[in-house]
Formats: C-alpha cells, sequence, structure tokens
C-alpha cells in the first residue's frame, strides 16, 4: 500500500481510538473527530459547555504535508507520535510542528 494511504489510515484509527465517547460527568461536552482527507488534516476538538462558559479547543491535531507527518498539537500526555513509530512510520517523516523551526533541528525528527 502507498505510504501516504497507510499514513491516513493509521492516523484516522489512531484519532478514532483516542477520542473518548459522551462522558456522563459532562454530558454538554463532545469530542468531535474532524477529518479533511481532501487537504490531509485531522483534528480531534472538544466542544461544548461547562458552568456557563464555551468550552472550544483542539485537543489533538495532525497534518500531513509535503509526504510527513506533522504534529500540530496536542494537549493530552498520549504518545501518538510513539503509536504511530510502531505502526512503522520513521522519524523522518515525523515533523514535531510544535516546534519552533530553530528547535526542530535538535530532536530525532524531521526540520520540514
Amino acid at each position: 500500500m502507498e505510504k501516504l494511504v497507510k499514513y491516513r489510515i493509521w492516523i484516522k484509527q489512531l484519532l478514532s481510538d483516542f477520542a473518548q465517547p459522551p462522558n456522563k460527568n459532562q454530558p454538554d461536552i463532545e469530542e468531535q473527530l474532524i477529518f479533511d482527507t481532501e487537504r490531509d488534516h485531522y483534528q480531534v476538538l472538544a466542544l461544548g459547555w461547562e458552568n456557563g462558559k464555551r468550552v472550544y479547543f483542539t485537543i489533538l491535531h495532525l497534518d500531513i504535508k509535503n509526504d510527513k507527518i506533522w504534529l500540530q498539537e496536542n494537549s493530552t500526555d498520549y504518545d501518538i507520535i510513539g503509536d504511530l513509530e510502531a505502526k512503522g512510520v520513521p522519524k523522518s517523516d515525523i515533523v514535531l510542528g510544535i516546534h519552533p523551526k530553530n528547535v526542530r533541528p535538535l530532536t530525532e525528527y524531521a526540520v520540514s
């Protein structure tokens, strides 16, 4: 199977497995899976209401750009990068977009 096809399948699978069903302790907050397969943007969002305040934030966000997986946001302790590596994604195909450009060369991952 083509590399990018695998990456898309794996990202959708991992995010789908991660996303939580509605929580009876927080019935007014839901996690939504957002898959833009045409432009290769993949997200898990939390949205709703809590104590009269609007809740809307990105939990996880991955993109595929230039044949590489970019981690754009991870507001959890879930090691999605470790899971992608376990599936066979090489570090050279992962960009930690959460780090500034000048920091990326100091990691074991791709710079861009």
